[in-house]
């Protein structure tokens, strides 16, 4: 039989302890894991853009809000496989987003796009898949 043991502490964190004949060695895991995270409990934000910005590799995991004349580059050979970004168009317009360089695809399409339309308050994920090939997909066209 194997034993589960999940313990709160006064500071929030819990701690779960997993023990048993068929585990060797019995193991604890205090969360909240300060090693680092499973996923983001918010989305943090890199900031308003009022001018054209070209996505960068610290804006990975994080979200930007476009405004007033703002558009998206997307660079090619920057990211790595697996980087997200989230675009939100925080205007009572559409935004555009350059994709010239990498090869992008609008999710559930099999045509390369140079440019994409980020509807008024509009969201989108870019998803790079490699470095030079990128997938968009929410309120895009």
């Amino acid at each position: 039989m194997s034993d589960v043991i999940i313990q709160a502490s006064s500071s929030g964190s819990a701690s779960v302890t997993i023990s048993g004949p068929a585990i060797n060695t019995a193991a604890t895991l205090t969360l909240p894991n300060q090693t680092g995270n499973i996923g983001y409990s918010n989305v943090p934000a890199v900031g308003t853009k009022t001018a054209s910005y070209t996505l960068a590799a610290a804006d990975v995991g994080k979200y930007v809000q476009i405004s007033t004349g703002g558009s998206i580059v997307l660079p090619t050979g920057v990211f790595a496989e697996g980087d997200c970004i989230l675009l939100y168009n925080n205007t009572t317009g559409n935004i555009t987003i350059t994709c010239s360089a990498p090869t992008a695809y609008l999710a559930g399409t099999n045509t390369v796009v140079t440019s994409a339309t980020l509807a008024t308050r509009g969201v989108c994920s870019v998803f790079y898949y490699s470095a030079s090939n990128v997938v968009l997909f929410g309120n895009v066209s």
